[in-house]
């Protein structure tokens, strides 16, 4: 009797999987990659360094929110919309508040630095 219960527990957790592996197809195999993070000179100087545009946008057409990036070198930059990046400590930076990034509706701010800063997306939850 115990190895039919073990049976049918291993089936219904294969089955899970299954249903799990199906939805992210039908929802475009959505990950941590699809969100981008690209910056470009605006031309403007603003306290004697060079402003960028950094626009972070997702590319799966579900939302995607909490998403956390890598900001090193932002806390020492100078005019920073803090309404889309927050400083989280340890080089992390929250994009909006967590609020979802939604495809073509990317999250876009400023900065002014010496030197460009990079953004790679550490982190996000899918909302499908």
């Amino acid at each position: 009797m115990a190895s039919c219960t073990a049976k049918a527990t291993i089936l219904l957790l294969l089955a899970s999987l299954h249903c799990t592996r199906r939805s992210g197809v039908a929802h475009g195999n959505c990950d941590l990659f699809d969100n981008q993070a690209r910056a470009a000179l605006t031309g403007k100087v603003v306290e004697g360094k060079r402003q960028y545009r950094v626009t972070i946008s997702n590319q799966c057409r579900c939302p995607q929110a909490e998403v956390v990036v890598r900001c090193l070198g932002l806390a020492g930059a100078a005019t920073v919309d803090k309404a889309k990046i927050q400083l989280l400590g340890n080089d992390l930076c929250s994009v909006a508040n967590g609020a979802p990034i939604v495809s073509r509706s990317p999250v876009i701010f400023t900065y002014a630095a010496k030197t460009q800063l990079y953004f790679p997306v550490v982190s996000a939850k899918l909302r499908c």
